[in-house]
């Protein structure tokens, strides 16, 4: 089985440099990355339902036993962010190629998209799956290179500018996050998860505060927590809709991802944060104030991206087991709808020919489909029962009235206004695009790139690969019960580390 935990890294990495080498074959290129992806899917589906029965699956790279050598591990809450990160990637790749983002021009092409995407998802699952902070730091590196070349393709001004804020901005972060793993390393002498949860606690009180602080702003960044999030509303939106999806499901989770699991198993708190829910209320407030201020639809749901991130870190500040187990529905419910809410922007601009809320109107007599794809996750997405966002922020209530302290409360409060705001700025987005009078889409204002907009149709594939999101989004509101008790055990490992720590340092547990 521990074969298995290398196969979500490995594979896209071989997939990469083998599409690279055929990259006068379009056809092959996209078969390939399809195949990859669907057997990480399968992979993923083994890895959860081995984590979850039998307990974390361990490889140790090289027979170097840890902490020495570099350790993968698949536990509960990795295996079941890897289940539905791959799903995403599939349905965006599918979208990708049939919005033909994946070519050079209107004519059937290779380019370096698909090695770049595939050299992506390995970064993302190496993310998940990494257990020591250097590789995290490595995995980081490849997301940033390969999402640098995925946002410029077909450079404009417009896209560079917005490039090389996302790129300085990652680089600051990252010359941070290796000032970190130094500055930690000289302290313990390690860099692995499982012996820096036993070595950090024997450190001084303040220096632990100090190292604490500064993995919260390095994952901050990449996670677009106010008021770290500046880059974001000027970076996704201007690159196409499925490498903006990518982006927005996958990045800034497995940040939070990163912040979850440093400050459980390697710096864990005895009660409430009061830090990380100030952080939180801001960013939910800051998100959606934002989100009512514009007229651009991929800025509106970018300010809803960071928006939603406040939702996360509440459960992580309110930092006990119903907390945590709230932050994991979130994820898993959040990576799914904000991707599939910018593959409906796609949908919406190849319709229209504009992203200008004041320039749409009609599109729910013009495009009912459309218009169906938009509202099931956009009503998600701002809690309405019974999708799984009504799911996941129920559990985030209820740790936060549980939690019983005032700033908790205030917390709370300050969600169930989010959730109204978000529910206004979606209403928003209906009745000026899809209500009212059909207007004319505007002209594609390029007709020699790939990309094809205001042509008033459908593309079936990018039709089919949102609606598969949308059923996924579906599902998790219909599996609610079994994938709370999943992320309920996911979360009771956060909390007592030992198993985790058993399974890495105790001869690898669960091969």
């Amino acid at each position: 089985m521990s074969v298995l935990v290398a196969l979500p890294v490995l594979l896209p990495l071989a997939a990469a440099g083998l599409s690279l080498a055929l990259g006068r074959f379009a056809d092959i290129q996209r078969a390939l990355g399809l195949i990859v992806l669907g057997g990480i899917i399968a992979d993923a589906a083994v890895l959860l339902y081995v984590a979850d029965r039998y307990g974390p699956v361990v490889l140790q790279m090289g027979a170097w036993p840890a902490p020495f050598g570099i350790t993968l591990v698949a536990d509960r809450l990795s295996a079941l962010l890897l289940v539905v990160s791959s799903v995403v990637t599939f349905a965006v790749l599918i979208y990708s190629i049939g919005q033909r983002i994946t070519d050079y021009g209107r004519q059937r092409s290779s380019t370096t998209f698909h090695p770049m995407y595939l050299m992506l998802c390995a970064g993302v699952s190496l993310a998940y799956l990494t257990g020591d902070l250097f590789n995290l730091f490595v995995a980081f590196e490849i997301m940033l290179s390969s999402s640098y070349v995925l946002i410029t393709r077909r450079t404009t001004a417009t896209r560079i500018r917005a490039g090389m804020t996302y790129t300085i901005v990652s680089l600051a972060s990252s010359l941070l996050f290796i000032t970190m793993i130094a500055l930690v390393y000289a302290s313990t002498g390690t860099v692995n998860l499982a012996d820096l949860g036993e070595k950090v606690h024997q450190l001084p009180d303040g220096l632990q505060i100090a190292l604490a602080l500064l993995v919260v702003i390095v994952f901050g960044v990449k996670a677009a927590m106010v008021p770290l999030h500046f880059w974001l509303p000027d970076s996704y939106p201007t690159a196409p809709a499925p490498v903006t999806a990518v982006f927005a499901g996958l990045l800034t989770k497995v940040g939070i991802y990163a912040l979850i699991r440093t400050q459980t198993l390697v710096f864990s708190h005895s009660e409430s944060w009061n830090l990380m829910l100030g952080i939180a209320l801001i960013t939910m407030i800051v998100g959606a104030l934002g989100a009512l201020a514009q007229n651009d639809l991929n800025r509106l749901m970018s300010f809803l991206l960071v928006s939603h991130i406040g939702y996360m870190l509440f459960g992580l500040g309110v930092y006990d087991v119903i907390g945590l187990t709230g932050v994991i529905l979130y994820v898993v419910h959040h990576i799914t709808v904000q991707a599939t809410l910018f593959l409906v922007s796609g949908l919406i601009t190849r319709h229209t020919g504009t992203v200008a809320l004041t320039r749409m109107g009609g599109l729910a007599k013009a495009a009912p489909l459309i218009a169906v794809l938009f509202a099931l996750p956009a009503l998600s997405l701002a809690g309405v029962p019974p999708f799984s966002g009504f799911v996941a922020k129920l559990a985030l209530l209820q740790a936060g009235v549980g939690a019983g302290t005032w700033m908790a409360y205030v917390v709370t409060g300050g969600a169930v206004l989010t959730s109204l705001l978000t529910l206004y700025a979606m209403a928003r987005v209906w009745t000026r695009a899809f209500w009212g009078q059909v207007k004319a889409p505007e002209p594609d204002p390029d007709p020699t790139d790939e990309l094809v907009v205001g042509t008033a149709t459908s593309n079936r594939p990018m039709v089919v690969a949102t609606g598969v999101l949308v059923a996924a989004s579906v599902v998790i509101a219909l599996v609610a019960g079994p994938l709370a008790d999943v992320s309920g055990r996911a979360a009771t490992d956060l909390m007592h580390g030992e198993t985790y720590r058993t399974a890495v340092l105790g001869g690898a547990a669960g091969e």
